[in-house]
């Protein structure tokens, strides 16, 4: 009976969610009360849910304030001459647009949010690729691709919800992970590059000023998509090509307004707009502390430095640093009111639902659900398997994560796994950290709201963005899985 209720609340919750028929904060709330009730538990629901509190709490206080602390920085500028010497680093060359897409979106993910990112990524590179006919799909897949690997650190949200679910410590799970993470980015950054050596073959190298870009980007995208997926020809149609046929600089045109434009809002930088200058980082804005940029930059790696020495425990880390950030970026009260307003909304979002989730968790575990469902879910495994359940993670890491929200599948599916591991001795952690493997092809996920955000800025089609993607994403998770495997670190 608690093997079917259990699979049901998970299934019901899934379809709720992905359905958008409710919130994920309520959904983590009111379906585990529910099914608390048809257990015959419900005298317990308030026992299950203050447990859970108290041993989610400091995971909720790491991502309250990590969320404000790289908000803080957004804020004072401490990204801003990132972007612009990525930008002057591009130039006008196709390849070096590329790589430089994806150290950008690498280098803005670590405030742990995919929107801000995309924001930042799309906003300093459109123009770029506007003006030299790139193919947007190469730049919303790079971004996309590179971002999902960054969102495994512990303030980002899978491994968050990881060390909620398996209530784990986040670090434990994170920095033993951080080999073969390291080894999945740097195979974004070759993806980069060789995408880039096909851009450049493409369009040619152009000099930047005073160019704009080809009649049809859209028939040249086409172009490309069909080339990676399987064709060997490269080469660009005089019609759809015009004057940026390889090597072949396009007509001076100094005020030339842009073939399109992005998706409207203040964020979208105009296709005229400086080489080195970006719209989605407003270079004028009142918050910003130049004086202050070497501190701010040395706090930020000490930081992390301490967060990967584990001198002391990450929440209390990015607490210290977000406290110390505010007062000294903006000692006056009315403006450290103001820039805690300006982050609530996030921080309410993502500390809400990790508490809500501790009913959900409280419930699954408490009644002995998940103890139910991990026997049945044993008894199914092939004998031969239950000793490689971490391996088996991490590639239904890959699907799953898809497929469903990072609540339903850290929430629902991984305490599941994670039982079924132990019964055949393989480590919480392990399983933890396999589960990590599959965010590269997430943050392509229908699911994640990130990405309509990416691909609205881009004008890019969703389709052709999951044509271009999918595939390469998949193949960074997989590298992530085998590095990880190789190190012994899964």
């Amino acid at each position: 009976m608690l093997t079917f209720l259990g699979f049901a609340m998970i299934a019901t919750f899934l379809v709720l969610i992905m359905m958008k028929k409710m919130s994920p904060i309520a959904a983590l709330v009111l379906i585990p009360a529910l099914f608390c009730v048809f257990a015959g538990k419900g005298a317990h629901l308030g026992d299950y849910v203050i447990e859970g509190v108290g041993k989610l709490a400091p995971t909720a206080a790491m991502l309250m304030f990590a969320i404000v602390y790289f908000g803080l920085m957004i804020d004072v500028g401490l990204f801003d001459p990132i972007v612009r010497g990525i930008l002057r680093f591009c130039k006008a060359d196709p390849m070096r647009v590329v790589v430089g897409t994806a150290v950008l979106a690498a280098i803005v993910s670590l405030d742990g949010d995919g929107s801000t990112t995309f924001m930042i990524t799309v906003s300093a590179m459109y123009p770029l690729y506007k003006r030299l006919g790139l193919s947007l799909v190469v730049m919303t897949g790079v971004a996309a691709t590179a971002n999902g690997v960054m969102n495994t650190l512990p303030w980002g949200g899978p491994t968050a919800r990881a060390a909620t679910a398996l209530k784990l410590d986040a670090a434990d799970i994170f920095v033993p992970m951080i080999p073969a993470l390291a080894v999945g980015l740097l195979f974004v950054f070759a993806l980069a590059y060789v995408l880039g050596l096909r851009e450049r073959r493409r369009v040619g190298v152009l000099a930047l000023p005073g160019q704009k870009a080809p009649e049809d980007v859209e028939a040249v995208e086409e172009d490309l998509v069909g080339a990676t997926a399987g064709s060997t020809d490269h080469s660009v149609s005089a019609g759809s090509a015009g004057s940026v046929a390889s090597g072949a600089p396009a007509k001076p045109s100094p005020a030339a307004p842009p073939t399109s434009t992005p998706a409207e809002g203040p964020e979208n930088a105009p296709d005229d707009a400086p080489e080195d200058g970006f719209q989605g980082l407003d270079p004028h804005r009142p918050t910003l502390r130049p004086r202050l940029y070497w501190f701010n930059a040395g706090l930020t790696v000490a930081l992390l430095a301490a967060m990967i020495m584990e001198l002391l425990p990450i929440p209390v880390l990015f607490l210290l640093g977000a406290a110390l950030a505010l007062t000294v970026n903006f000692p006056h009260m009315p403006d450290q009111k103001a820039r805690i307003a300006a982050h609530a909304d996030n921080v309410l979002n993502v500390a809400g639902m990790v508490f809500a989730a501790a009913v959900f968790t409280g419930v699954l575990t408490g009644t002995g659900m998940v103890k139910h469902m991990a026997d049945w879910l044993v008894g199914a495994i092939p004998e031969g398997m239950g000793p490689h359940m971490a391996l088996v993670t991490g590639l239904l890491s890959l699907p799953l994560t898809y497929f469903m929200s990072n609540d339903g599948f850290y929430f629902g599916v991984l305490p599941v796994l994670a039982e079924a591991g132990a019964a055949h001795g393989v480590s919480p952690l392990e399983i933890a950290r396999a589960s990590l493997v599959g965010q590269a092809l997430h943050m392509s996920s229908p699911l994640v709201p990130a990405v309509y955000v990416l691909v609205g800025m881009a004008k890019v089609e969703f389709g052709d963005h999951t044509r271009f993607t999918v595939k390469w994403a998949a193949l960074t998770s997989l590298v992530v899985l085998a590095a990880g495997m190789l190190f012994g670190i899964i």
